[in-house]
Order: C-alpha cells, then structure tokens, then sequence
C-alpha cells in the first residue's frame, strides 16, 4: 500500500506531526523503532510490579501552554492535577524557596525579595500567550504581541548577564530562579539557559507545571488513539537506517536526531546539508534514576513534600559551579539534581502508602559512570532518611540513555546543546527548518524549532509546512469534535 505520508519516530513531535497529518484526510504510517510507542514520553514498571514510572519526561510545562496541545484540546483527553506549587528549592540554611502557581504569593513567601520577584514576573504572567508566541513561534517572523516579546527579551538580557544577581539582595530567590534555569543544561549565566528558565517560571505562574494522571505515557496514548481513529497505520520495532527502506510517499517526516537524519539520509542529501547536520553540537547529558519508596520522601522543611517538582544544588553560586564542571567535561561533586515526585498527586502510580520518585543529574555527554550515589546524597542532604525508604531503583547512566533512544545523543536529551547559536540555526538557518534539500522529507524533532520538551511543536510545525508544500492543504481542526 503507498501513504501520503510516513512519519518515522513516535515520540511527542512525530505524534504530533501523524496526528496533523491524518486530520487533514491523508492515508498516514507511522513507524517506530522500539516496540512501544511515545518516545521520550513513555512510562512503564521500571523498578517493582505496580510502580509506575514516567521513563523520561516527567513534569509538563509546555503541554498546557502549547499552541499545538492547545488545538488538539489535551485537557478533555487527559486529565491532569496542576498543584498549588509548582516547584521548591531547598537550601541547607533556612526554609526552602516554594514557586507557587500565585505569583504573589510566592514573592510574599520571599521575605526582601519578594518585590523583585513580583516585578520580574508580575507583569508578564497575565501576557504568556504573547511569550509563549514569541518564544515558540518559527523564525523570521514578528511576534504577534511585540510589547510582551519586549519585556520578556529584557528579562532575558539581564537574567543572562553578570548583572543577573543586581535585582536580588539574599540568597533564596536566585537559587530558586537558577534551579528552573538549570533545566536547559548549561552554563549560567546565558541568554539560553535565562530563556528557558524564564518560560519555565512564567508558565509556574500562569498555568502551572502539570502532572499527567495514568503518567506521561497517558499524553502519547491519546495522540495514538486520535492518530488511529483518523485511519493511521503503525509498525513498531522498526529502526530505520535508510530512507531507501521506505516506500514511496509524498512527504515524509522524520522526529529523529540530527546525526540520525544524517546517517538515514547519507547517499541523498548534499554534502553542505550533512555537514549542517553533522555539525550540530550536543550538549551536557543527564543519568536518572528511578525508585519505587515504602513512603513519601521525608524532606527537612516538609513544604517540599507539596510539589511535583524540587531542584536540588544549594545555592545560585554552587549551580553556576556545577553546571560549569559539565560544561567541561567534568562531573560534579556537587550535582544539580532535579527530583519529580508525582506520586504525590497521582495515587495511580504506586501501590497504597508507597511512591516512586523521579531524579536526574546533568553529567557530561556520553558519561557512563554511576552517579547514583551522588544523587541519593543530594536527596539525603535535604531530605534525611531518605535512603532508609528505597525498595526498588532503576539506573540509566547518560550512555545507556543515549543508546535506548537514539534522539538522546550521548544522553543529552535536547537532541542538540540549547545555545543561543544553536536557537538560531538548528540545524540550519532560514525561515523553514524543518525542510531538507529533498522536496519530500521533513526533519520533525528537536533538532528544529522550538527545540526541546514535550510541547509537539517541532513535528507540528513540520506537518504544517509538509501539508502546505506538498499537498496546497491548510491545517486541519485537531480539535476532538473536528
């Protein structure tokens, strides 16, 4: 049989990009390496019977605010628990900083430097449709609210300098703060790790950082249940190594890494075309480690035990410090550990009275060593008696991270280094991206804009100019009524 359309990689952006696709009435195959489907986004029992674990991506920002998840509706397909805080940083001196969904709130919970937060975020939060837009939106193109894009851009300017500590005066707000920039691996201060970290704490204020019930898995199935129902086909266990394997289609999309498209696509792209894609540099990585817990975790300041979300590292200074080290090629004494514990808020996941906790740490790309002690030493800093608790874990250095998904090269999840050379030209520079040298095939994953989460826009984006390019079709109502 020939499709329309072949969509290669079954993680967020290439859901994304077969769902659109199928919506517009074309005949869709998806087709996907491993034999389960949702790519970075999939959960399963990794440690003991009955412990659900979320086996990448654990906490979603980016769904609710999405322009795309916002199309296809995910709130009516998925139901989700959006806490009162979003996340917490504990400090070894004093109560930790809590990000609640109230802006206010949180600067009244920051003693002297509550005003400063307030003036940071206040103004903005009411306007993140237009950030959002701005910071989502393809390249070349006027943001549609410019004073919001200004304001944010501002922000950025100074949370990505030297001067990022003037506007604070003690220690808690800027830990908090560079916890939450800390998510996009990299030195601190810059302009995209301060991007990225303001989205983030922009959507802490606004929507709030959501917890998917049934795990992040339940996201992807409802985009394979809508997929299906619209006539899609899947294959499963899959790896594709040529674009000479494929059948004939008139578009084809693939939500793989940069160097993979390279390498699938090796005796039919230009030479100038693999060395854009060659180039692209990936950065610091991420070693996880997933536990299934006889209890909830027993932090020191029991306010950490309300949120989904802690980031763990001390202080503004010792994060700077640490993320440095990786950016060297050095893992850190002091790791930043970023923990999820959606247990908390989703009874689903673990056996009655018992939980399962979600941490990573940023290691240099490629690492294989076990830093499994380093993260439970950080956990325990913070949170005494912690070890006392672990019934089951489940190790994933950065090496074995890459190896399961190709996407993660080295364990870098990002599929590339989120730099601002790298926002600007991923893989290449131009107005449409997403397209290669071939008419017919599209590059749908993170290794385009926006970049990295599970926010689908990368294969959205992809689908829509496919559709336009290849079949004069607009974009269909993803809507669950359409």
């Amino acid at each position: 049989m020939q499709f329309d359309a072949i969509v290669v990689g079954s993680g967020p952006n290439g859901l994304a990009a077969a769902v659109t696709l199928a919506r517009a009435g074309l005949s869709v195959q998806l087709i996907e390496g491993s034999r389960t489907l949702g790519g970075a986004a999939r959960s399963s029992e990794m440690t003991l019977p009955g412990f659900l674990h979320d086996e990448c991506s654990a906490i979603h920002p980016q769904v609710l605010s999405s322009p795309f998840f916002k199309a296809f509706d995910i709130r009516r397909r998925v139901p989700f628990v959006v806490p009162d805080m979003s996340y917490a940083h504990p400090l070894d001196d004093g109560p930790a900083g809590l990000a609640f969904r109230d802006v206010n709130r949180t600067a009244e919970s920051l003693g002297r430097d509550g005003p400063a937060w307030r003036k940071l975020f206040a103004p903005l939060v009411p306007h993140i449709d237009g950030v959002i837009d701005f910071a989502f939106s393809q390249l070349m193109r006027l943001p549609r609210d410019p004073a919001s894009a200004l304001r944010f851009g501002l922000r950025v300017l100074e949370q990505g300098s030297p001067a990022w500590n003037a506007r604070f005066s003690g220690p808690v707000a800027p830990a908090l703060l560079a916890g939450v920039n800390a998510h996009s691996v990299g030195r601190m201060p810059s302009l995209s790790t301060a991007g990225a970290g303001m989205v983030l704490a922009l959507q802490a204020h606004a929507a709030g950082w959501p917890v998917p019930v049934g795990g992040s898995q339940a996201i992807m199935d409802a985009l394979v249940d809508d997929f299906v129902a619209h006539g899609g086909e899947i294959v499963t266990g899959h790896m594709v190594k040529s674009l000479q394997e494929l059948p004939p289609a008139r578009a084809v999309l693939l939500d793989v890494s940069a160097r993979s498209l390279a390498r699938i696509g090796a005796d039919h792209f230009p030479s100038n075309y693999l060395r854009a894609l060659e180039s692209l540099k990936y950065g610091g990585a991420v070693s996880k480690v997933d536990y299934a817990l006889s209890g909830p975790v027993p932090w020191a300041d029991e306010n950490v035990g309300r949120t989904p979300t802690v980031h763990l590292g001390g202080s503004r200074a010792d994060i700077a410090r640490s993320e440095a080290q990786v950016a060297s090629g050095v893992h850190p004494d002091n790791p930043f550990v970023l923990v999820a514990q959606p247990s908390l808020f989703d009874s689903s996941r673990a056996p009655a009275g018992q939980h399962t906790l979600w941490a990573y740490s940023h290691v240099p790309n490629g690492s294989d060593v076990d830093v499994s002690g380093a993260i439970e030493g950080q956990i325990e800093r913070f949170a005494p008696g912690f070890k006392d608790l672990i019934i089951g874990k489940a190790y994933r250095s950065a090496k074995e991270l890459g190896d399961y998904n190709p996407n993660c090269v080295g364990g870098d999840f990002s599929a590339g280094a989120v730099t601002l050379p790298q926002l600007i030209r991923r893989p290449v520079l131009g107005p449409t991206p997403w397209a290669t040298p071939l008419p017919n095939v599209f590059l749908a994953s993170s290794s385009t804009p926006p970049g990295p989460s599970v926010h689908g826009l990368a294969g959205f984006y992809a689908a829509r100019l496919a559709l336009r390019r290849r079949f004069n079709a607009g974009v269909p109502d993803l809507s669950p009524h359409g």
